[in-house]
């Protein structure tokens, strides 16, 4: 499947086809999550089968600082719930919203990365998410599955991103290059945050500019993306650290980098420029130079 650009091999986080889906929804032998904005979209219409998650789940206070990613018992109670085994198949799916018509498209790569995060081994998301799959007059349902509560045993993978200390030890390494994946303007001026513009030596890469223009659940060519990635310098043979805000935009180029093109060091800093401007102390740049 040329035109499909979807790598093979074992990457626990994979791409898969609306065609590929459509062919295989009776199979029954894995579990498809709609993790629209809101509910209503889900209710509104969802892929047949689909079970509905909100990303919102994932992310609580801790000590005051809000996004903080929910302690993995709290996630081993979520996934049960939604009947999820993590050594079977899953596939994930968002979509604009029918109903509200506020998705950005980050929903699916939030939660490939949660279920990778707390120890999923088979995921695959739905490249051009349900947008896709309604523009090619695929069947919907207003139907609620039928769900087993299973027993989720969720295992924290430690080893795929950073906390603040192991952030401030690695980011300013020659062999390190600092991810952010928030809009330009936003990077080099200010945000809602305390400090305006970004963390000293980040570079600016919008994941949006990963994504077709018409549709942020869709991967633009793979051609395309290596093109954006060599103009910005960002080679195998560094430790890549995907920021941005609050470690959600991140999770997109975090996948993307690990589990589509095989970067084989990548850490998302969960923290992001969130946790970061919150040190009175930590600088910050402004403008679209990294430092």
């Amino acid at each position: 499947m040329k035109e499909e650009k979807y790598p093979l091999g074992q990457n626990e986080i994979k791409w898969t086809s609306t065609n590929w889906l459509a062919d295989h929804l009776d199979d029954g032998d894995f579990k498809i999550l709609d993790v629209q904005p809101d509910i209503h979209d889900y209710i509104k219409a969802h892929i047949p089968g689909a079970v509905y998650m909100s990303e919102k789940l994932f992310r609580v206070p801790e000590y005051g600082t809000p996004g903080k990613w929910i302690p993995k018992e709290a996630a081993q109670a979520e996934f049960s719930r939604v009947g999820l085994d993590p050594d079977k198949p899953v596939v994930v799916y968002t979509g604009t919203g029918l109903f509200r018509g506020w998705g950005d498209g980050l929903e699916q790569t939030m939660v490939a990365y949660t279920l990778k995060r707390f120890g999923h081994k088979n995921i695959y998301l739905l490249d051009g998410g349900l947008d896709k799959w309604l523009e090619e007059n695929r069947p919907v349902s207003k139907e609620f599955p039928e769900v087993k509560k299973s027993s989720y045993d969720a295992k924290v993978q430690s080893d795929i991103f950073l906390d603040y200390k192991q952030f401030l030890n690695i980011k300013d390494r020659d062999d390190t290059i600092v991810l952010d994946a928030r809009p330009e303007d936003i990077y080099a001026g200010q945000g809602p945050w305390i400090k305006a513009g970004h963390i000293p030596g980040a570079v600016n890469l919008p994941w949006k500019s990963l994504m077709a223009e018409d549709n942020s659940r869709l991967l633009k060519n793979e051609e395309e993306i290596k093109k954006i990635l060599d103009e910005k310098n960002i080679t195998k043979d560094k430790t890549i650290v995907c920021s941005c805000g609050t470690g959600r935009e991140a999770t997109n180029e975090y996948v993307l980098f690990k589990h589509f093109f095989n970067y084989p060091n990548v850490k998302l800093y969960e923290g992001s420029f969130t946790e970061w401007s919150s040190y009175p102390d930590n600088p910050t740049v402004t403008g679209k130079d990294p430092r």
